[in-house]
């Protein structure tokens, strides 16, 4: 089955990729930046992908535009629903990638973080897929969690801090 991997960091995408290749995927990855806040936390997610998915010969489909103001406009004032509008945001995104791409699915690496959502996740990709005529690939891969941490450690990976918006940074720092 030909893929596409909504990927929001390398670390993240370490366990996935490997359960989707032994799976005999094929495999294209797509980072998705609107979210990410500041921008410089932005470019180092992405450089790292860039280094990793060079070093495992995985083709990466990257945002060239940054619409910062885009995602904050279209969750101001619904910060507390924040997460449902994002996931929404980023599978659509990738479902377009994908329906363009002529691929037969699409997936998120959101799915390997215990942090998140995964019924909400789920119920979201798989209406979108519904829309575009596509199937949203659900797997837990919460299993492979600390293989995943452990893996992104011995390669020296930056590893950030929270999920990427400008709501997670300050619940994660501001105490």
């Amino acid at each position: 089955m030909k893929l596409l991997l909504h990927t929001c960091c390398a670390p993240c995408s370490i366990y996935p990729l490997k359960v989707l290749g032994q799976m005999d995927m094929d495999v294209m990855a797509f980072f998705y930046r609107h979210n990410i806040h500041p921008f410089t936390e932005c470019q180092k997610r992405e450089e790292t992908l860039k280094h990793y998915s060079q070093s495992i010969d995985l083709k990466v489909i990257y945002q060239s535009d940054y619409k910062i103001e885009e995602f904050l406009q279209s969750v101001v004032f619904r910060e507390r629903d924040r997460c449902r509008y994002c996931y929404y945001d980023r599978l659509k995104a990738t479902a377009l990638v994908a329906k363009k791409g002529k691929f037969q699915a699409f997936s998120t690496t959101l799915l390997y973080s215990k942090f998140q959502n995964h019924e909400l996740i789920k119920e979201t990709g798989e209406a979108i897929a519904k829309n575009y005529g596509l199937t949203f690939f659900y797997h837990d891969f919460r299993e492979g969690w600390k293989s995943g941490i452990e893996e992104s450690k011995k390669l020296n990976m930056y590893r950030q801090q929270y999920c990427g918006c400008i709501y997670s940074e300050k619940e994660r720092y501001f105490k």
